[in-house]
């Protein structure tokens, strides 16, 4: 059987998608199926497009794969750093990015492309097929955004990982297109996400929770220009979605997590599953429980905890006893049916809420692509970079008065950070942004830009040294095989 390159378009992905198991989704559903001879000329129809570009963010009903945010991108970024270790013995891909040994030919990283370019193949179809359906302007010009939106956020991902890859903006490409530099990139992921600035700050309730809104592209915005380290556009985006008003944090860190948390205060973007509170909720139910609780939940009715992705000992050890973070993000302790208690490793458990989801066996929790204390910690290490340390510090200890607070009382616990040196800082707030961001597919991406890999690693996981061509991923083999234009990245 051939294999065909991941950007070749089938419009029939948009065409045909169906949506009649999908009731929440977005609470704007338009029904059955719809050929190509009669799309794109409706109201219904522009929704729908749209509709189709969210449902690859999550959803296996999208093929015989998951979508781009459900099992893979965040577990991917979370092994091949000093996070997490792979105990999957079902996907040895997966081991292969915890060593740092991994190939091009690597069944996780070929999924992470594949899902990524699908989403994009959609994005560009629903910008190109939407401005001449006659239909509201305003929602055409929404509709429009959010495509803007996520095909920005869909290709921040994929330069980070793969470096320069095929720049595809139209329904309409050569089967092996040529490859964009990143500098033309990013200038697209820029243009793509200002667009999307012109969002709406948020949704009447019960229409279609979930969506990107004009905080998100800021938010993601500001990702891009910490990125590229442009100190100056990054504090300025994250000052606009502070003084927004529309974001704070949860007093306590453990509502974060919550299911009744979704879609609140502090998400700016998320990703839906199980039945998504009225979030985009293609699959049944996300992969968070079973990758990530332990085995040993079982003698309590859990059947589907696996425990494949564990955190390294070193991130464990790195809280403060009293940290709140530490409690809620990790599970230490089983307590068996006969009253005894079980001390086992550190589990991550941060996803399940055990009081609306007591066995575990699924989740219905959202994926946060971004949220509020992303932003303070990256307003906080912009402001260091341009040399105002004193106001990176009052951003950065909003998270640290955070993590002392259990519900009840202020513990006397991870002080505010005082007194740094701008060296100092950096360290402070790379370590801060580990103990913030446990399996939220942050922690390589953040090791990545700063260019920290080869000396954090190691200490994490001893033996296991990183090389320089670490700093991106190889590039699928079959992708270079089809496509003449395409170059292996570096050492792979």
């Amino acid at each position: 059987m051939r294999k065909y390159s991941s950007y070749i378009l089938i419009i029939s992905a948009a065409a045909t998608f169906t949506f009649s198991s999908c009731k929440k989704f977005l609470e704007e559903n338009p029904k059955n199926v719809v050929a190509i001879t009669n799309y794109y000329q409706t109201e219904n129809d522009a929704i729908s497009a749209v509709n189709a570009i969210y449902s690859y963010l999550n959803s296996t009903s999208t093929g015989s794969t998951a979508g781009v945010y459900h099992s893979t991108f965040w577990v991917i970024a979370g092994l091949a750093s000093d996070e997490m270790i792979n105990k999957d013995v079902f996907h040895p891909e997966l081991d292969q990015i915890s060593k740092f040994v991994e190939t091009p030919v690597n069944s996780s990283l070929e999924e992470t492309w594949t899902m990524h370019y699908k989403a994009i193949t959609l994005a560009n179809i629903a910008i190109a097929r939407i401005p001449p359906i006659q239909m509201d302007t305003v929602l055409r010009t929404r509709l429009i955004n959010e495509a803007h939106f996520l095909r920005g956020l869909l290709y921040f991902d994929m330069v980070r990982m793969f470096g320069s890859i095929p720049l595809v903006l139209q329904e309409t490409e050569p089967l092996t297109p040529p490859i964009a530099s990143t500098d033309d990139i990013y200038k697209q992921i820029i243009s793509d996400l200002t667009a999307a600035e012109n969002l709406p700050d948020s949704y009447p309730p019960g229409d279609g929770r979930g969506r990107a809104t004009k905080g998100a592209a800021k938010s993601i915005l500001a990702k891009v220009y910490l990125t590229q380290q442009n100190w100056q556009a990054c504090a300025d985006k994250c000052k606009e979605v502070i003084n927004s008003n529309q974001y704070a944090l949860w007093d306590d860190f453990a509502d974060v997590f919550k299911l009744s948390s979704r879609g609140g205060k502090e998400a700016i973007f998320s990703v839906g599953f199980g039945d998504g509170g009225g979030a985009i909720s293609f699959w049944e139910v996300g992969q968070f429980n079973v990758r990530l609780l332990p085995p040993a939940l079982s003698v309590d009715g859990v059947q589907n905890a696996q425990g494949w992705d564990v955190p390294t000992q070193n991130l464990y050890d790195d809280y403060d006893p009293q940290d709140r973070r530490r409690e809620v993000t990790f599970i230490t302790q089983i307590y068996n049916p006969d009253g005894t208690i079980t001390t086992i490793d550190p589990y991550i458990r941060k996803y399940w809420d055990s009081t609306a989801e007591p066995q575990g066996n699924g989740s219905a929790n959202d994926y946060p692509v971004i949220r509020y204390a992303d932003v303070l910690l990256m307003y906080a290490e912009a402001e260091n970079e341009l040399g105002n340390t004193p106001e990176a510090l009052t951003y950065i200890n909003m998270i640290r008065k955070r993590a002392r607070w259990d519900g009840n009382i202020e513990r006397n616990a991870v002080p505010d950070y005082v007194g740094l040196t701008q060296d100092q800082f950096r360290s402070a707030v790379l370590n801060e942004r580990r103990l913030e961001f446990v399996a939220e597919g942050q922690r390589w991406f953040d090791l990545k830009r700063t260019h920290t890999l080869e000396d954090l690693v190691p200490i994490a996981k001893p033996g296991i040294t990183p090389q320089d061509k670490h700093y991106l991923f190889p590039i699928p083999q079959y992708e270079v095989d089809l496509n003449p234009n395409l170059k292996q990245n570096p050492g792979y």
